[in-house]
């Protein structure tokens, strides 16, 4: 994992940031269905606890959520939660967020 968390103090940060290419298949959104291609990823702390994921088309204005998302933060905490999706959306296969 590449991703630029941002945050504040030595806490974890409350955001992590990262491109890829999505995998053979592509990423399942709720908004417009399967994406493919060079893709940036984000996934931040949610009020109620869980965390939500967004995707757009790297460089393009418009972002969408990816199908699954809000999604538990695990135990390990909102990073490991992000290099789980990331390995997702490297996979392909119209990816989601975990569950």
């Amino acid at each position: 994992m590449t991703g630029r968390g941002t945050g504040r103090g030595p806490q974890e940060p409350e955001r992590y940031e990262d491109q890829l290419r999505a995998g053979p298949g592509g990423i399942m959104t709720d908004e417009v269905g399967v994406i493919t291609g060079d893709v940036t990823v984000v996934t931040r702390s949610a009020p109620d606890g869980r965390a939500a994921i967004d995707v757009q088309y790297t460089g393009a204005e418009e972002w969408y959520t990816l199908t699954g998302s809000p999604a538990p933060i695990p135990p390990g905490g909102l990073a490991v939660l992000h290099a789980r999706v990331l390995d997702l959306l490297r996979r392909g296969g119209c990816a989601q967020a975990p569950g």
